[in-house]
Formats: C-alpha cells, sequence, structure tokens
C-alpha cells in the first residue's frame, strides 16, 4: 500500500492566512477555498466586501484545480479556444482562471480557489496562500 501526503489544519490555516493577507495589501475583497485531492471543501472563507456570489465560485474553481490536477485557467482558456463541448464534463464546474492546484513533488495534495477580482488578481492571492506552506 502507498502513502501520500495531506492536508493538515495547520496547513490550512497557514494558506488561508497567508492568502488573506495578500488580499488584504491589495484592498481586494474575495472569497477563498481550500479543497483536498478529492475536490472536498476543507475551508471557506468570504472577506468583508465580497460579493456573496464568490463564495460559490472560489470553491468550484478550486474543485476544478484539485480534481483536474492543474490551474482551472486551462480549462478557461480551452473553452474559449473553441472547445466549448468541454462544458458537458461531468462534475467539472468553476472553469476560470483562479483555481490553483497544491503539488508536493508531483503529487496533488488539494488546491486553493478565490474569487472576487480580476482572474489574475485571484491567482495571486492563491499562489500567495499555497507559497506560505514553502513545498
Amino acid at each position: 500500500m502507498k502513502s501520500k501526503p495531506c492536508l493538515e489544519l495547520s496547513d490550512l490555516k497557514a494558506i488561508a492566512a497567508a492568502a488573506e493577507a495578500e488580499a488584504l495589501k491589495n484592498h481586494w475583497a474575495v472569497s477563498i477555498a481550500i479543497v483536498d485531492d478529492g475536490g472536498h471543501l476543507l475551508w471557506l472563507q468570504r472577506l468583508d466586501g465580497a460579493a456573496p456570489i464568490s463564495a460559490h465560485i472560489a470553491p468550484a474553481k478550486a474543485h476544478a484545480a484539485a480534481v483536474g490536477r492543474r490551474e482551472s485557467k486551462v480549462y478557461e482558456d480551452m473553452i474559449n479556444g473553441g472547445r466549448t463541448s468541454f462544458l458537458s464534463a461531468p462534475e467539472l464546474r468553476g472553469m476560470l482562471e483562479g483555481g490553483v492546484p497544491i503539488v508536493q513533488d508531483g503529487q496533488v495534495l488539494g488546491a486553493v480557489g478565490v474569487s472576487g477580482v480580476k482572474s489574475p488578481e485571484d491567482v495571486q492571492i492563491a499562489r500567495a496562500g499555497i507559497a506560505a506552506l514553502q513545498l
């Protein structure tokens, strides 16, 4: 039987604190979601002023990044490139830029999804959170 690393509560707190700090530093009102490698929600926070819909979009972006094992932007680019049939992919939602997988030694541990500002800024916040783990 193989063993694999997994996110712990202390990891979630570190990611969330760093992501929140990045958002606050830039005065960005966002929602931040962290999921495990199966896309199951482990953490969600909606910062003051963030739109209510962002609390739905952030977990969906994280889910897409975790189960797809790649940034959610890949799906957005694919669809924008004309492959609209990919919108029918089962159990895949949040195919928008802003979901970033958490990878350690080639193993996806989960993902961070952010929603509330421009997509590249959402990614900036997610990456700042992941950087807190020093993988």
